[in-house]
């Protein structure tokens, strides 16, 4: 992805942040310039990957298959330093933007649709040799109620409603066409896309920047250490 892409990406995702009337903290607004001169005092920023992240998952489109993300709040697996169990996104999704079908084998999430348009989610049970189950009915769970869906069930979230994903179970999500941007919350157990996605087809998770002009804001993969 080119950088000047990423940053029409944020500013769009700004405006529409503010339009829906929900406030992120101030370090999500930091220029590399301001980062430079943090200290280890915002380590559990830079440890925990909080702030911006935008992928293609390497599709080389990230209006057709892509996603925005915001980490708010997060532990770590690894450093017992930072003992939060749980982890808050801010996402958003545009029409008929997918992110591909993958589950996590560690991470079971809310994925809350705050506002804008409907999504749509599809969901499979995994095999143990991590194929869709194409047999057994999918259990789901929707703001308090639980019930059982053939596999392949495409499932819509209208604003204010949420599904819960177990870990191990298949999903696939887009903004249902005519129906506008989304905005979506994640609340979940901690977080690790480094080592906690199993996408169904190879996919990219942290895309490769071209740098054709100067980041906006950096990613949570970016910052520099403290100095």
């Amino acid at each position: 992805m080119k950088r000047s892409e990423i940053n029409a990406i944020m500013k769009e995702a700004e405006e529409f942040i503010e339009k829906m009337n929900f406030k992120l903290p101030p370090f999500v607004y930091w220029s590399a310039e301001e980062w430079q001169t943090k200290g280890k005092e915002y380590d559990e920023i830079r440890d925990n990957m909080l702030g911006w992240d935008i992928t293609d998952f390497g599709s080389g489109d990230y209006e057709k298959i892509g996603l925005l993300m915001i980490t708010i709040r997060n532990g770590n697996f690894n450093n017992p330093k930072y003992v939060k169990p749980y982890a808050e996104k801010l996402l958003i999704v545009k029409e008929g933007q997918i992110t591909p079908y993958h589950f996590h084998w560690s991470k079971m999430e809310d994925i809350i649709n705050r506002g804008g348009g409907n999504l749509l989610v599809k969901v499979y049970n995994s095999t143990e040799d991590e194929q869709f189950d194409m047999v057994n009915p999918v259990t789901v769970n929707m703001d308090g109620r639980e019930f059982q869906v053939e596999p392949g069930t495409v499932l819509r979230l209208k604003p204010g409603e949420s599904i819960t994903i177990p870990c191990g179970q298949y999903h696939k999500f887009w903004g249902e066409e005519g129906t506008g941007m989304i905005l979506l919350g994640e609340v979940s157990k901690v977080n690790d896309d480094r080592v906690d996605n199993r996408f169904y087809e190879p996919t990219g998770r942290f895309p490769e920047i071209e740098e054709d002009e100067t980041p906006l804001h950096l990613l949570g993969n970016e910052y520099p250490e403290a100095k």
